[in-house]
């Protein structure tokens, strides 16, 4: 599968407002989580890998409580998740990940994102099938054998274990995220994952070149700036 999950871009937090919206994606997806899994991080694997994500990307600790504590009460904001699909300049696939109150608001914010960056919105399905749904766990080792083995022994589904630079990359079905978490932890103790996460990831790449390059990019930027949208994966090799 190769170092495939590098291909996303992350969005780097250059100024206040910027780091302001990236604390809010995180608080409203701990919040969404919390709900559907629990508050107790002990207790929902998800949650516990979202909040060590949240902070090692130096979001404050008041921004987590305050998510945990609006999912712990009654009531509180309906957020859904939608995924929407499309082709970007270069003809690259892009899935759009989002959480919404208001998927009218969002669909039109997404689709406005690719008609003026020379995109084109697609239908559900026409490029995830081009991806594969994956949980993602990287962390400091060099024991590949090992690693297997306990995943094996409890009984999880491995796609692929990369063994490199002393660090091991586990790459599972989504579905197989909390037991291949679990079955890590337990037979390891508690390790300081490097990724954590659940992408999707391109089954093969799409060369972009000349005046597509930017485009391209100012597509990721118009995304980004769309506060529903959480997560953007694409099958794009930028130069």
């Amino acid at each position: 599968m190769g170092r495939a999950f590098q291909n996303r871009k992350e969005s780097m937090a250059k100024t206040a407002a910027a780091k302001t919206k990236v604390y809010s994606k995180y608080g409203r997806e701990i919040y969404v989580c919390a709900k559907q899994g629990g508050v107790d991080p002990n207790g929902n694997l998800s949650l516990r890998g979202l909040i060590e994500r949240a902070k090692k990307d130096q979001v404050p600790s008041h921004v987590i409580d305050k998510a945990l504590d609006k999912a712990s009460g009654a009531g509180g904001e309906d957020f859904e998740p939608a995924r929407y699909e499309g082709f970007g300049p270069g003809n690259a696939m892009v899935i759009v990940e989002c959480l919404t109150d208001n998927p009218n608001r969002t669909i039109g914010d997404v689709r406005t994102c690719f008609n003026k960056s020379k995109g084109k919105l697609g239908t559900p399905g026409s490029v995830s099938h081009m991806f594969d749904h994956c949980a993602i766990l990287a962390f400091e080792g060099s024991d590949e054998e090992a690693v297997l083995e306990a995943l094996m022994e409890a009984d999880v589904d491995v796609t692929d274990i990369e063994n490199e630079d002393g660090h091991i990359t586990v790459f599972a079905p989504h579905t197989e995220y909390a037991k291949a978490k679990q079955a890590l932890i337990d037979a390891f103790g508690e390790l300081d994952f490097e990724v954590d996460e659940i992408q999707f990831l391109p089954q093969g790449t799409t060369p972009v070149e000349g005046d597509d390059v930017a485009q391209f990019e100012k597509l990721l930027d118009m995304l980004n700036d769309v506060d529903d949208v959480q997560n953007v994966y694409h099958s794009a090799e930028l130069p």
